[in-house]
């Protein structure tokens, strides 16, 4: 018969060895017996078809079906009891049955409750028994006895089990945990020699193209002057030429500020001083559209050991990613809060998002899907904030927006490498 089951589960098998064991011993108990009573072999059946079943129905794995299942094995063990010589039935053990199960399943009160009730049970047969020996009174007794003590003793082994196996979890997660940040430092590890190597050939090349840059620019300069003022094509043509080699010029410049090792001027400053000066440098000269920055600043941050120019050139241009990505009349937010010791500000847009497969890749120079980005401004950012012993991450869904949040620590240390999500 072939395996049933989803992608996720295991595939239930249509007879198991637990179930083939409950039916050998049943069949045994209902052969052997001398009494050849059907009312025995109708307890014994329904036990077995209760051992059975009881693992296929997922009901019975709940509190209420767990209940119910160890009050019928309750029910079915004290009639089988009752309908084989009551008290002194050989069947007494069945009543191990639901108190084994309560002390798997049940904590310490249900287990009580169970094993009393089965203890009960078997004790109230003696209303229907004649006077007994002392010697059949010692073996009630025992048995009696019996159920608590194997009703304890599972209980410990199970829960023994439960805190071994929480403890293979907690391993298993930490582990799990480990690898997880093992990946990413080696992820950050491989970035940041990338980021090395690049850097050094965007200085030596930016260097490099410096100087013919500077004659291409002082020849159109000369050229343009001593061009008739008629010959209108020329002078445009003179003109490209210079328009042309300024932006080159301002390429460069961005290419070494990412490449050249920062020198940064650390000195107490007051982060929403900062956050003002970005916003309002953006509300004046930069968006394409009318935006609307709201500020939700924390009172509780203290002043932070920053380059504050360098960090409001990361605020500015964070919040300018945030307005090319907003619509008209968008909201931006920012938000300072204290978390951990670490001051957090947060910048949030409800513009276009950032594709899922392009999160990753944001952060590396040269990336863009901007049309006439350079794919240096990101990069920029996150190796002031790694200098400044900060983190940079994202969070972002397409069609609702981003939020870019930057941690920076109160006093200066040693940059740790930047977490990108």
């Amino acid at each position: 018969m072939p395996d049933t089951a989803g992608p996720d589960q295991k595939p239930v098998r249509a007879i198991r060895s637990q179930d083939l064991v409950w039916l050998a011993l049943f069949s045994a108990l209902a052969l052997v017996s001398p009494r050849g009573n059907a009312a025995e072999v109708e307890m014994l059946t329904a036990l077995a078809v209760l051992q059975v079943v009881e693992p296929r129905i997922p009901w019975f794995k709940t509190r209420p079906g767990n209940i119910v299942s160890i009050g019928l094995k309750l029910v079915a063990g004290y009639l089988l009891i009752g309908v084989t010589e009551g008290v002194n039935s050989t069947y007494y053990v069945i009543l191990l049955l639901p108190v084994v199960s309560a002390a798997t399943t049940m904590g310490a009160l249900g287990t009580l409750v169970v094993t009393l009730l089965a203890c009960a049970g078997y004790i109230s047969f003696l209303a229907f028994w004649q006077p007994m020996e002392i010697s059949e009174l010692r073996e009630i007794a025992l048995r009696v006895f019996f159920l608590p003590v194997v009703g304890f003793l599972t209980r410990q082994m199970a829960e023994a089990n439960r805190v071994e196996a929480r403890r293979h979890r907690a391993v298993a997660d930490q582990l799990a945990k480990a690898n997880e940040d093992l990946r990413a430092a080696e992820d950050a590890v491989r970035r940041a020699d990338r980021l090395a190597a690049l850097g050094q050939l965007t200085a030596g090349l930016a260097h490099e193209l410096r100087n013919p840059l500077g004659t291409i620019k002082g020849s159109s300069e000369m050229l343009t002057r001593s061009l008739p003022a008629e010959n209108a094509l020329a002078l445009e043509l003179a003109g490209f030429i210079a328009s042309e080699v300024d932006r080159t010029n301002s390429l460069i410049t961005r290419f070494l500020d990412f490449a050249r090792p920062a020198s940064l001027r650390l000195v107490p400053s007051d982060l929403a001083a900062t956050l003002d000066l970005a916003v309002t440098r953006i509300e004046r000269h930069n968006p394409p559209f009318p935006v609307s920055i709201y500020r939700n600043y924390s009172p509780d941050i203290p002043l932070v050991e920053m380059d504050a120019e360098l960090i409001e050139r990361v605020f500015y241009n964070l919040l300018l990613n945030a307005c090319q990505a907003s619509p008209p009349d968008a909201a931006i937010t920012v938000k300072t809060k204290l978390v951990d010791g670490v001051a957090e500000i947060a910048f949030i847009d409800r513009g276009s998002g950032i594709d899922a497969k392009h999160r990753e890749s944001i952060f590396n120079p040269f990336f863009t899907t901007k049309a006439e980005g350079v794919g240096l401004g990101l990069p920029i950012v996150a190796k002031i904030v790694d200098e400044h012993g900060g983190v940079i991450a994202v969070e972002s869904e397409v069609g609702r927006g981003s939020i870019f949040r930057v941690h920076l620590p109160l006093t200066h240390a040693s940059p740790s490498p930047p977490v990108l999500a």
